[in-house]
């Protein structure tokens, strides 16, 4: 397992708005405060990815993502461990108060709880979500590797030492309320 960052230093290029590329389930992925419009701006200009489309956050538990969530009801909460931790993206009911630029043009937001060690470690030692998106430009393969990340985004992003995980695809993303799979 690679050795976790210095997290206050993650910390401080989060608060400044900087991207950071990290290894996730299936690849490296872009990411960032998801409370920081600079920063997401950031992310959708280094991947040509339209605001449109909105984005993925990734936690290490449930409650990093209950500033941005409606209040989801019990029933659904006690399906979770069914889904997480893993490779699982929920579409859930966004609080009112939760930023477009995360959303896009969606009533719902896709919220992780991820099973990759690193991530998970991550996430909770800087005590938040983050964004998660692969780390590419939009069409294009996904980097596997810190090198292929630092030669794809030069300075433009700060990227952390880790170990993709095994998974081959993407997350699974559904939506639990309506039962449907949007990506398998």
């Amino acid at each position: 397992m690679t050795r976790l960052p210095d997290i206050r230093r993650v910390r401080a290029w989060l608060k400044r708005g900087e991207v950071i590329a990290y290894a996730t389930e299936s690849c490296f992925g872009l990411g960032c405060d998801p409370r920081n419009a600079y920063a997401v701006r950031r992310i959708l200009a280094l991947k040509g990815r339209p605001r449109a489309k909105g984005l993925i956050l990734v936690g290490s538990e449930f409650r990093q993502f209950s500033r941005f969530l409606a209040p989801v009801p019990i029933a659904l909460t006690r399906r979770f461990p069914h889904w997480w931790p893993g490779p699982n993206t929920l579409l859930l009911p966004a609080a009112r108060r939760c930023p477009r630029w995360l959303t896009g043009h969606h009533d719902k937001l896709a919220v992780r709880v991820t099973a990759h060690a690193e991530t998970a470690r991550l996430c909770h030692a800087l005590d938040m979500a983050l964004v998660s998106t692969s780390a590419n430009r939009a069409g294009q393969r996904a980097l596997k590797t810190a090198a292929a990340c630092h030669k794809a985004f030069g300075r433009r992003v700060r990227v952390l030492p880790g170990r993709v995980g095994r998974r081959r695809t993407p997350s699974t993303i559904l939506d639990p309320l309506s039962g449907s799979v949007l990506r398998a």
